[in-house]
């Protein structure tokens, strides 16, 4: 019988510090052609990413500030309504109250009187809560100003970091939806308009019901 020979295979190592070698140089070549290295290495498009960079803290400084003061002013706005309201209950519990104390032909004839005072009282409260509004309205554009501005920002600044030392100097952050569709917004204005100050007009249908509530409450 013939003996069977084992075959052995024979592995030929790889020389690993020419291959660590190899990786080397392709991660060097790799981050002397990365867009953030050309910017480094090229003062004019340094200096404007950092001016960028600098511009969008900014935006997000101002765009956190008016945040905070859209949230104040609605606070202030849901006091102000409470405070209506609560007066409004008093007073009409002082007044039903009044009117059972008293005799009815004496308080009947002087129904104008609480009446003028509920109005007047509503008048000054409706108001505050438009000038409100008419403030929280204008922070509102002007946030949204700020917001597509600093989006017009980013993108300018994300197209330097990708294209590096080929992205124009000239280019300028523009804000593509500042004239959108203006046709639009003219054609549904009074329903934006009667949307935004939806709170007013609740108070004066609010108010205009109070008032003819003190002659019924007196002369009833």
């Amino acid at each position: 019988m013939a003996e069977l020979k084992d075959s052995h295979i024979v592995e030929i190592p790889v020389d690993e510090e020419h291959q660590q070698k190899q990786q080397l140089c392709m991660i060097t070549a790799a981050i002397q052609n990365h867009p953030l290295t050309e910017i480094s290495t090229s003062p004019g498009h340094y200096l404007l990413l950092k001016l960028w960079q600098r511009e969008e803290d900014l935006f997000n400084r101002r765009i956190s500030s008016k945040e905070s003061r859209m949230d104040s002013i609605k606070r202030e706005l849901f006091q102000l309504c409470c405070f209506l309201f609560i007066f409004h209950g008093l007073f009409l519990t002082i007044l039903f109250t009044s009117s059972d104390a008293a005799a009815n032909t004496n308080t009947c004839k002087k129904w104008w009187i609480p009446s003028l005072v509920s109005i007047s009282t509503s008048l000054v409260f409706i108001f505050l809560v438009q000038l409100k509004l008419f403030r929280y309205w204008k922070v509102s554009k002007q946030l949204q100003r700020e917001r597509n501005d600093n989006r017009a920002l980013i993108r300018c600044i994300q197209e330097l970091r990708m294209k590096g030392s080929t992205f124009d100097l000239s280019k300028e952050p523009q804000c593509a939806k500042r004239m959108k569709s203006s046709s639009v917004e003219i054609k549904w204005k009074p329903i934006t308009w009667f949307s935004q100050y939806l709170v007013t007009f609740s108070l004066v249908c609010f108010s205009g019901l109070i008032f003819p509530a003190s002659k019924f409450m007196l002369c009833g």
